[in-house]
């Protein structure tokens, strides 16, 4: 089984890091292979960016000259799994949306804990359009920027925790969720310090993504993400139609 992941951002030592943390929870079988766009921003907070993101990641995608069985796209309240989904037949997995679902079966509510205050509208509308939001306690920020996160993981750490521990206390949450890709491998830390189930969206999602591969399902082409019509496309990265693809 062969799996992509898609960082959002364009800088590929996050790449490197998030193949290494969902390799270490994907069964033996299964190949992770890491995928950094060509286009975008170094990292992603806020909308500009993450709508270059979007174009990024499926640009990079539909032009991957190898088969495979399942795309993860590990940004945390990024656009464009919609996207995916109509030129993919095959399963495409959110990170937002697969730690929020996993968090569900662990308690009754969860509380996201991300980078910058300027992100949290973006998770917070991707959980109401995901219909997660219902049992989300809070989005809390953590005041780190996505570079600040892979630059010290004592301090990223550190914050993420402050954070937490409010999320706890004050919004009673039951679950913490990490809110950034480039949190993965802080959940142990985190769960170790507060006796509390924390959910990595990475690992979440590389779970995820095998078991819907081993039960033989793949994205519904009915009506929502319908292969894209075929049209002149001015000045997409691809420079070709998108049911080429």
């Amino acid at each position: 089984m062969r799996i992509l992941i898609a960082n959002v951002n364009t800088t590929r030592s996050m790449t490197e890091m998030i193949v290494a943390i969902a390799q270490s929870v994907a069964p033996p079988d299964t190949e992770i292979i890491g995928i950094t766009p060509d286009l975008g921003a170094e990292s992603v907070e806020g909308n500009f960016e993450s709508y270059l993101a979007a174009v990024g990641v499926m640009s990079k995608i539909t032009t991957y000259n190898q088969s495979f069985d399942a795309v993860i796209q590990a940004g945390y309240g990024e656009h464009g799994r919609e996207g995916l989904q109509e030129l993919l037949d095959v399963p495409v997995i959110d990170i937002t949306e697969a730690a929020a679902s996993t968090a569900m079966f662990l308690g009754r509510r969860y509380s996201v804990i991300t980078t910058l205050d300027r992100t949290v509208p973006l998770i917070e509308d991707r959980l109401v359009l995901a219909g997660l939001n219902e049992r989300c306690a809070s989005v809390r920020a953590s005041g780190l920027a996505v570079s600040q996160l892979e630059a010290d993981s004592k301090v990223a750490a550190k914050a993420v925790l402050r954070q937490a521990t409010l999320a706890i206390e004050e919004d009673r949450a039951e679950v913490i969720v990490l809110g950034c890709g480039g949190m993965a491998g802080l959940d142990r830390t985190i769960q170790d310090r507060l006796g509390v189930p924390v959910v990595d969206g990475v690992t979440s999602a590389v779970l995820i993504a095998t078991s819907l591969v081993r039960l033989g399902l793949k994205t519904s082409k009915v009506r929502t993400y319908a292969t894209p019509l075929t049209k002149s496309l001015s000045g997409w990265p691809l420079q070709l139609s998108p049911t080429d693809n």
